[in-house]
């Protein structure tokens, strides 16, 4: 089973009007064309400015649907482009609902994994104007995700996501995301996330702070 990825988006960290100051950040991301290579980290040409929240090995790619594309479009009332959410794949098929933590892809000569839904942070506040803005996409569970490279490789928007192993689980994004943002005092469902080792190295140590908490 094959999905398509619609764009392929980077950039490198520039300075953002946040407020009263300006911060550097990668979120301004475009489309490229072309193949480039995939390593264990990121995209080439893509960076990040806070590698403590964004990027590393369990966060090398960043993945948002486009069928989310026209639903903030009319709530936002303007036209985005693709990579607009700082996503550095733009994928079509692959929502929240029909996604699970661990499930495997080819990607070109790339093998990759997700790891975890997105965190919406500031930054995209700041891109869009729109305070609010990370706080919706946790409402609407509209977050994206983020993918872990197994196999590093050339890839390019031209090739498609191809599915090599759903996980046996079928722990759904959406499920994570209802989990963290939502369920927060679901003791049986926080444990049932940190049966996945495949989940990210942040997201179980914030899961276990949180189970620890509720003793």
């Amino acid at each position: 089973m094959s999905f398509s990825v619609i764009s392929v988006n980077i950039a490198q960290p520039r300075p953002l009007a946040y407020q009263s100051k300006f911060i550097s950040s990668g979120i301004d991301k475009k489309p490229v064309q072309g193949s480039m290579q995939l390593s264990f980290t990121n995209l080439d040409g893509d960076g990040q400015a806070d590698l403590v929240h964004h990027g590393g090995p369990d966060k090398a790619l960043c993945a948002y649907p486009q069928e989310h594309y026209a639903y903030w479009e009319r709530e936002l009332d303007k036209t985005l482009g693709y990579g607009a959410f700082g996503e550095n794949l733009t994928v079509a098929g692959l929502v929240e609902t029909d996604v699970h933590i661990g499930d495997i892809f080819q990607w070109g000569e790339a093998v990759i994994q997700l790891s975890q839904p997105r965190q919406p942070c500031f930054k995209l506040s700041a891109r869009h104007g729109v305070p609010k803005l990370p706080k919706l996409l946790e409402e609407t569970g509209y977050t994206g995700y983020y993918f872990r490279v197994l196999r590093e490789g050339a890839v390019s928007a031209q090739e498609p996501l191809q599915l090599l192993e759903r996980h046996p689980m079928a722990v759904s994004v959406e499920s994570a995301n209802q989990v963290m943002h939502k369920d927060k005092r679901n003791a049986d469902a926080i444990r049932r996330l940190l049966e996945l080792p495949e989940l990210s190295e942040s997201w179980q140590d914030t899961l276990r702070s949180r189970l620890f908490a509720l003793g």
